[in-house]
């Protein structure tokens, strides 16, 4: 039992005899914004804001996206620590493996192929979708009547054109790293432009009138008018679903190996690039309820639909291009940080090796872009655009939730040299002392990391049964009121037991500012989120990790390269400690010989 545990939560070290990555280094700051611009500016823009204006919040999606960016914010900030604490390529899984231990690792690492996979699939959905919007639903009509899929859980109909797209994305990002992303960086360019274009023609059409609709003109099913038609609830469900418009900026943290100077820029690309996706966001959906009420919106290309009805045709062109290029980026942006998550669980060896092998010409996970591509490929061909949206978000909450909790890990763990310095005795007494370190540490220990460990642990779970009880009392009603404020103080409380406890004093080129209090509200927030998916969601994701765990208790546990990483650091300490011990032994040799001659001159 004891080597198990050892084995589950053992954690990534540099190996002693490691060589360099063959990863070519060759992405710039501009090159890693543009990445995460163009990988989040797509579906979000061009379909989602409309989708949820439609029959979820109204005008209130602005406030809907405001949430879901509050929340993305806080996992990019932590994102971004940790980019400069690890630069290695695998993003949360990397991050996870060097703080937490193996099996946490790969259960990010695992959620994170599901995350890339359904990414993948559901952009080229959306895209599928835009154009059969346009050509006025010919190709789903023609589709659904010739080849129906009867299956509840899979699409209407086999989505050819998805299928075709996703697979000529892999042969352009198996061609090289450098080259996909100067394309990406000329699709972002014109994203930028086609909603610059927005902003402008839709303001200038705007009505305010349209944010204050009264009852009796609203539509019978669309909620009371005004600018919250379908409540705070409706904002809440739409903020869960406008949350998947800002997945995608984490894609820049997997570049660590391919990015120059990856411990400044990466974190510098994820907070500009965040920046710049929710002004997108806010100003879009902004200029598009007020364009047009929110219940005329189209679910699936609201801009054309938009432009058309004021009879703006040429811009509806324009916008209709760009959307089509924008969209076009994000499928690109949503496909490769997949390869890269694919060769870095490969290269340690707990999923299978094949998938680390780097093409000499090319300088790409070939097998792993490939194999990626087909996954996606498939998901995009049986799955509709709803229950891929649906499916992504829950491995993507928990993949910033663990980063969350392991930037608050590192920032209280303890420090040997602090050990050797001060002797801490455990008991009750400086157990209650440290809670709010009146026992004065001034750098963390053993006794300060482990209650922050287990005050973190505390402070999720807690969330967890808040997030619980909301769903089971009426928001508003007095046992929701009192049972959430009490939990709130206790979580209040908690977070200032972990704020007592000494900071780490490693320096970084970013940190996290308002430790502790940015991590758990991002852990907070993302957990909120996650509770706000159906049960469906659930069921398919444990049925994911359920055969995530068999491949890595079949394979990945026993065939770990940092099995043997561990055997070359035990080896090394020996060698070092041999050549220490002869060291010493020649230099009593050497005293002994020095003081028999002294005493042989002597006499």
């Amino acid at each position: 039992m004891n080597n198990l545990w050892n084995a589950l939560t053992r954690r990534k070290t540099d190996d002693v005899i490691e060589c360099e990555s063959k990863l070519a280094r060759v992405l710039n700051v501009f090159d890693l914004t543009a990445l995460g611009v163009g990988s989040t500016l797509g579906l979000g823009v061009y379909v989602l804001a409309g989708a949820v204006a439609y029959d979820k919040a109204g005008p209130a999606v602005t406030l809907s996206f405001f949430i879901a960016a509050v929340a993305s914010a806080f996992a990019g900030i932590c994102y971004a620590e940790f980019a400069a604490r690890v630069p290695k390529a695998g993003s949360a899984y990397v991050y996870s493996y060097v703080t937490v231990g193996e099996f946490v690792a790969f259960t990010i690492g695992w959620n994170l192929i599901l995350e890339y996979v359904i990414g993948t699939a559901s952009v080229a959905s959306g895209l599928s979708g835009y154009f059969d919007s346009l050509l006025g639903k010919k190709m789903s009509n023609a589709l659904g009547s010739a080849l129906p899929i009867n299956v509840g859980f899979l699409g209407a109909y086999p989505d050819f054109l998805a299928f075709a797209m996703v697979l000529l994305l892999t042969a352009l990002l198996a061609f090289g790293v450098k080259e996909s992303s100067f394309l990406n960086n000329i699709f972002t360019s014109v994203n930028l432009i086609t909603i610059c274009i927005v902003l402008i023609a839709g303001s200038i059409n705007a009505d305010p009138n349209n944010w204050f609709i009264p009852v009796d003109k609203v539509p019978e099913g669309f909620g009371k008018g005004g600018f919250m038609p379908y409540g705070f609830a409706g904002v809440m469900a739409g903020a869960a679903k406008c949350f998947y418009g800002f997945v995608g900026f984490d894609c820049i943290a997997t570049t660590g190996e391919e990015a120059i100077n990856p411990k400044r820029n990466i974190p510098l690309a994820i907070v500009i690039s965040l920046i710049i996706i929710f002004l997108s966001y806010f100003g879009v959906s902004t200029v598009l309820t007020m364009m047009l009420p929110y219940y005329d919106q189209d679910p699936n290309a609201p801009f054309p639909t938009a432009f058309e009805s004021i009879n703006w045709n040429t811009v509806k062109w324009i916008v209709t291009l760009g959307a089509v290029f924008a969209l076009c980026t994000s499928l690109l942006g949503a496909m490769f940080p997949l390869p890269r998550v694919l060769y870095a669980m490969a290269n340690d060896g707990i999923i299978f090796k094949k998938l680390s092998a780097v093409n000499n010409r090319t300088q790409t996970p070939l097998i792993a872009t490939i194999v990626s591509g087909v996954f996606a490929s498939i998901m995009a061909l049986i799955f509709d655009l709803n229950q891929l949206i649906d499916m992504m978000s829950i491995g993507t909450l928990l993949a910033y939730t663990i980063v969350a909790i392991c930037v608050l890990v590192l920032r209280y763990e303890d420090d040997l040299k602090a050990e050797s310095e001060e002797i801490v005795v455990v008991t009750a007494s400086t157990i209650f002392r440290q809670l709010f370190n009146f026992n004065s540490y001034r750098r963390p220990n053993i006794l300060s990391s482990s209650i922050t460990k287990v005050s973190i642990v505390l402070f999720a779970v807690v969330c967890i049964v808040w997030c619980s009880l909301d769903k089971v009392y009426e928001f508003g009603s007095m046992p929701s009121i009192i049972s959430l404020s009490i939990l709130t103080v206790i979580l209040i409380l908690i977070m200032i037991i972990i704020a007592m406890q000494p900071i780490s004093t490693i320096e970084l080129t970013f940190k996290v500012p308002l430790v502790p209090v940015i991590p758990c509200l991002s852990v907070f927030a993302n957990l909120y989120l996650m509770f706000q998916l159906d049960v469906f969601t659930w069921i398919r994701f444990l049925i994911w990790i359920a055969l995530g765990y068999m491949a890595y208790f079949m394979y990945g546990i026993w065939h770990s390269t940092q099995i043997q990483r561990n055997r070359n650091h035990i080896e090394a300490a020996m060698k070092l400690q041999h050549q220490y011990t002869n060291h010493a032994f020649e230099s009593d040799a050497k005293t002994n010989e020095f003081n028999k001659n002294s005493v042989v001159e002597k006499i």
